[in-house]
């Protein structure tokens, strides 16, 4: 399933995803979105887009924000970042009751001495979410 996604100066991702590193110049782009069932009732979300981090971004973070719909309880989402097809940043954030979640990641090291760019350059980002198959059962 392809679903559009803006972009800012980093990346801005719709679809109960973002990924962002601030200021906002927005740019229309597509992510690749597929729901591998687990079980009956639950299933695997798994959300992959690109991200870039320009060579002159001066900004330290970056983040991954969205609202799952249909989410599942207890369950966190994990955020893969790849650069040329080898894992590069792995986390796991938390899943706030009404789905939301959020997780700020350095991009930018600024000492008085030196400046250490963690992340520069062209990335793949795995988003993965456990949600629900079927929204009825969210009301039950």
């Amino acid at each position: 399933m392809n679903v559009p996604v803006k972009i800012s100066a980093g990346i801005f991702i719709m679809l109960f995803s973002a990924i962002s590193i601030l200021p906002t110049f927005a740019e229309t782009q597509t992510s690749t979105t597929e729901i591998t069932p687990i079980n009956e009732t639950l299933g695997l979300e798994k959300t992959v887009l690109e991200m870039n981090i320009s060579s002159n971004n001066e900004l330290p973070w970056g983040f991954v924000e969205g609202k799952i719909a249909n989410a599942a309880t207890n369950y966190p989402v994990i955020i893969q970042i790849y650069k040329d097809d080898e894992a590069f940043h792995f986390a796991q954030t938390n899943v706030s009751e009404d789905g939301s979640y959020e997780y700020k990641f350095r991009v930018l090291n600024v000492n008085s001495e030196q400046t250490l760019k963690i992340f520069e350059g062209d990335y793949t980002v795995k988003i993965f979410k456990v949600v629900n198959l079927y929204s009825s059962l969210n009301s039950v």
